[in-house]
């Protein structure tokens, strides 16, 4: 069966492009932030999205060999290691991306800290705005997985 977003299809490469580079680019706005190692909730964003990045990255390069050598990963061992991997950093980068909008929530309306110039607030929250996409491109990413095990 191929869905969009299979493992070893041109669509599953391309969410975990994607899926890669949103989280890159998380961290990489995070970190040009100043004053955002206060935070314990940003630093767990940056350890959430590292590790996605890498596990993108990973699959990535996996869903390129398959094209080239035209490899199927679609059998139920590789499936599973997709499915557990997937869930463990999706429901990780859910869990730092909501913990660091509620911080940014915090300092914007209930303490008034994104007044001051020494705090980046729109930087926070593009920096959790592209978390955010990146965990949903990794949801897809799961749930076609977690299908294609289920037919397996």
């Amino acid at each position: 069966m191929a869905l969009f977003g299979s493992p070893g299809k041109l669509s599953g490469l391309l969410l975990r492009i994607g899926q890669c580079l949103f989280a890159a680019a998380s961290i990489g706005v995070m970190v040009s932030s100043h004053g955002f190692s206060n935070s314990t909730a940003f630093c767990y964003l940056i350890a959430s999205m590292g590790l996605q990045a890498l596990w993108s990255f990973g699959l990535a390069c996996l869903d390129l060999q398959a094209l080239t050598s035209k490899r199927n990963l679609q059998n139920p061992a590789l499936l599973s290691l997709f499915v557990v991997g997937d869930w463990v950093t999706t429901i990780l980068s859910l869990a730092a991306a909501c913990s660091s909008a509620g911080v940014t929530v915090l300092y914007s309306r209930d303490l008034d800290y994104c007044r001051s110039p020494q705090i980046p607030c729109t930087r926070f929250e593009a920096s959790i705005l592209l978390a955010f996409i990146s965990w949903f491109l990794l949801a897809i990413s799961s749930h076609v997985t977690f299908w294609l095990l289920a037919t397996v």
